[in-house]
């Protein structure tokens, strides 16, 4: 068993997005997608989900009544998303190799979990290359990051393990987080560093949001509010998503990119 399903045979996903920061996450995502599917056909879009997880995003696109294909690595998560006995069609695969899935069949495609688990550029441009081949061109692909500046400011600082950071040599010299394959379960992402993968990849950027924030870093604050002032929160975020001046710090990014014409 790798270290990735160990650590997916424990976590519970669909419970971090039902939390209220989570949700926060959530909600805005969700809106993102709509806007890019009404922009391929409303609800007639076809939508891929690539590294599903337990579905939370399958299952409540699928009930919005979009045509969802989910394709998850991790077996637990898998089966909990065909015991849902939702309108998702499922598949085992990694995101480096969709070869069980046509060229050019999605509208949109999402990259809502690799991301976090592949370190290498060769990896990751696997990933987005494959997302690039299955989804038409005009179409979306939505890839979600972890950040860098939220791990350094959530691990490194709120939680005192900087020194610890410094003497293992776990960062550059300009604080950017080094991760290595066979240890680190997750790998932090810069603006630029999404930049330079997408002009490899001849992929073109239509937007970029943050789908939570600071909302990560808020967890007992938002837990206090009352629903209204939740519900107010949640609207803010929706707001201030795609300002640049907010994006690095947020604990995940989401970068919007559309499929070029290959004609």
């Amino acid at each position: 068993m790798t270290q990735l399903e160990k650590y997916y045979n424990k976590f519970k996903e669909d419970h971090r997005l039902t939390t209220r920061h989570g949700s926060v996450e959530f909600a805005v995502s969700m809106e993102k997608i709509r806007e890019c599917a009404a922009k391929c056909g409303g609800t007639a879009a076809k939508i891929l989900d690539v590294g599903a997880g337990t579905g939370r995003y399958s299952v409540a696109l699928s009930e919005e009544g979009f045509d969802v294909t989910a394709v998850e690595l991790v077996k637990h998560n898998l089966d909990i998303l065909l015991s849902k006995h939702a309108k998702v069609k499922c598949w085992p695969g990694d995101a480096r190799d969709l070869s069980f899935l046509p060229d050019k069949a999605f509208d949109i495609t999402l990259l809502f979990g690799p991301m976090y688990h592949l370190h290498t550029e060769e990896d990751r441009l696997a990933a987005l290359n494959e997302a690039k081949r299955v989804t038409k061109d005009g179409g979306f692909i939505l890839v979600a990051y972890v950040m860098n500046e939220y791990a350094i400011i959530s691990y490194c600082f709120k939680k005192g393990k900087i020194l610890d950071c410094i003497r293992n040599k776990t960062l550059t010299d300009d604080f950017h987080a080094i991760t290595e394959t066979e240890k680190d379960l997750y790998s932090y992402t810069r603006i630029e560093d999404m930049d330079a993968l997408n002009k490899k990849a001849g992929l073109v950027r239509d937007k970029i949001f943050a789908p939570d924030g600071a909302a990560d870093y808020m967890r007992r604050e938002l837990n206090a509010l009352d629903e209204e002032s939740f519900g107010y929160f949640v609207k803010y975020q929706l707001s201030v998503c795609e300002r640049p001046d907010l994006l690095g710090a947020s604990s995940h990014t989401v970068d919007v990119l559309r499929v070029p014409s290959s004609s």
